[in-house]
């Protein structure tokens, strides 16, 4: 009897799954998805022919695996492969070539847009109306936008966190300060994370350092960037592999942005023989022993109840969600660390301009620029956003009309907060207001503007998360359900660390491992579990 695999989310994880599954075993996923969007937060909106990114989606991993996948979906630019020396055939490696891969050629032939482009990375600190690094150097324009005497007191304290370190690094605080000294932190760093997360530093678990800045400091910094002017003439390789992601010179992106390529492997997926229910919203999992054996959906369009039985399951829902919709006796210790599970959402204004401007502090007149950045980060404290998208430099064709400058600005919040609860107006007009503000802008030079609200798109680590453990190891105990993805695993994951897990969870399966250690132990270490074999 052929056995099926039911997927909660068409997101990166959960579409990797489906794809993975496909390849590799017999077996046919089912995915749910409550949205009517494919991509998850790696979707691309299209407002009146211009795209928005939501949080932006550089597509660069430290795991070839990632890479080739990524390339055999959607092939490189003909063009950016005789620049750059890149390898983007797929290499021996224990698990097979996929039996069904399209050839490239065709793929090409049929969708001409169906490319990824090879992108510079640019990303600056917007500090005193000054343009930084990032991330942060201790260089010479460094030392003249702050000043000698600031310069100084950031190069001691650095000194002194390297040579007295924190011992125990239990919080962010303690985290930051060992790799960038006590002055630099509250620089540059106290202020922008607290903007993002709403809570203290000293609040935030050093476990989030440890997955999202990993092995970043000022002196490897430095050293990248003398490296860099050392072999800037030299072709660049697109892989990348011994640099820090915050470091990397240059990323894959999908020519339409990142959902293009996910509604790729969704047409693909579906095409091999997967089953996509949109705007299906997950109500009930239903538990026999140590076994998932159904999951209960409702159609929003209809509000009809449907029931998928499954031999496997992988969600890529929040953990509080899947904890709350469990049909069996779940511990209350375990019920009660999920309720306390907190998350951080997000919006994006896209605001469409004739072009950027920069005041000029003294005469207050405005001169048109063009920036190259794909983020900037808005260190400001008088504004509440947070950072800056420049969708033009992700990818011209990310933008309906070139002439033209698409911005995004980000901001991070909690739904029902003041700054949630706001109108879409009203909201349009506090970026409208503070990217002026900021001296990024002037009023008449805006041409249209949108507002996009996501919810739970960061998972924090604090709440209940010192305690997560409990529902991993009690979710773990279910032989058959794989959490896999950002929310799935309640980890702040990029997209291919979401992929990986997703991939090792299909590996697994294909081998008969019950374990799942291999899975969480995925973005935990310097390099990724499975490229240290």
């Amino acid at each position: 009897m052929q056995k099926k695999a039911i997927i909660i989310g068409a997101g990166p994880a959960g579409l990797t799954a489906a794809y993975e599954l496909l390849q590799r075993t017999d077996i046919i996923p089912v995915i749910l998805e409550k949205s009517t969007d494919i991509g998850g937060i790696s979707k691309t909106v299209n407002y009146k022919g211009n795209r928005i990114d939501i949080g932006g989606h550089r597509f660069f991993s430290k795991s070839d695996r990632v890479m080739d996948w990524w390339m055999t979906v959607m092939p490189l630019d003909k063009e950016a492969a005789e620049i750059f020396t890149i390898s983007y055939q797929q290499k021996t490696r224990e698990i097979k070539v996929p039996k069904k891969e399209t050839a490239t050629d065709t793929l090409v032939a049929e969708n001409p847009d169906l490319i990824m482009l090879v992108r510079k990375r640019l990303s600056r600190i917007y500090f005193l109306k000054k343009f930084f690094t990032y991330p942060i150097q201790l260089s010479i324009d460094t030392l003249r936008k702050l000043g000698i005497m600031t310069t100084i007191k950031i190069m001691i304290s650095y000194l002194y966190a390297q040579l007295f370190p924190r011992k125990n690094e239990k919080t962010l605080e303690d985290f930051m300060i060992n790799r960038f000294g006590k002055t630099l932190y509250l620089l540059f760093f106290k202020h922008y994370t607290e903007k993002v997360w709403g809570v203290p530093c000293n609040e935030i678990s050093a476990e989030w350092g440890a997955q999202r800045i990993k092995g970043i400091s000022i002196g490897k910094a430095i050293a990248h960037a003398a490296k860099s002017a050392w072999n800037a003439s030299k072709p660049k390789d697109i892989k990348q592999k011994n640099v820090e992601t915050s470091l990397i010179e240059q990323f894959l992106y999908p020519k339409h942005g990142p959902g293009q390529l996910w509604e790729e492997v969704a047409r693909q997926v579906t095409a091999q023989g997967a089953t996509i229910l949109m705007q299906h919203d997950v109500t009930s999992i239903i538990a026999t022993g140590d076994r998932i054996t159904a999951i209960e959906a409702v159609d929003r369009t209809t509000g009809e109840k449907t029931l998928l039985e499954g031999d496997y399951f992988f969600s890529t829902m929040p953990v509080q969600e899947l904890v709350a919709g469990l049909k069996t006796d779940v511990p209350a210790s375990v019920r009660e660390v999920a309720a306390g599970l907190l998350y951080r959402d997000f919006i994006t204004i896209g605001i469409l301009l004739k072009n950027l401007s920069f005041e000029n502090a003294k005469t207050k007149t405005h001169t048109p620029i063009t920036l190259q950045d794909t983020w900037i980060y808005i260190q400001e404290k008088d504004v509440k956003v947070g950072r800056l998208q420049l969708f033009n430099n992700w990818s011209p064709y990310m933008v309906k009309d070139p002439d033209t400058t698409w911005v995004g600005m980000e901001y991070f919040c909690n739904k029902g907060d003041d700054f949630w609860a706001l109108s879409d107006t009203e909201i349009r007009e506090t970026a409208i207001h503070e990217l002026c503000k900021i001296g990024l802008a002037r009023k008449e030079d805006v041409l249209d503007a949108t507002v996009l609200r996501m919810e739970k798109t960061y998972p924090a680590y604090f709440g209940t998360y010192n305690r997560f453990d409990e529902i991993r190891n009690y979710l773990d105990s279910f032989g058959n359900l794989f959490l896999v993805g950002r929310n799935g695993m309640h980890k702040y994951n990029n997209s291919d660390h979401s992929m990986l897990t997703a991939m090792v969870a299909v590996d697994n399966i294909a081998a008969g491992i019950t374990t799942k250690n291999n899975i969480w132990s995925i973005n935990t270490e310097q390099e990724y579990h499975e490229e240290k074999k």
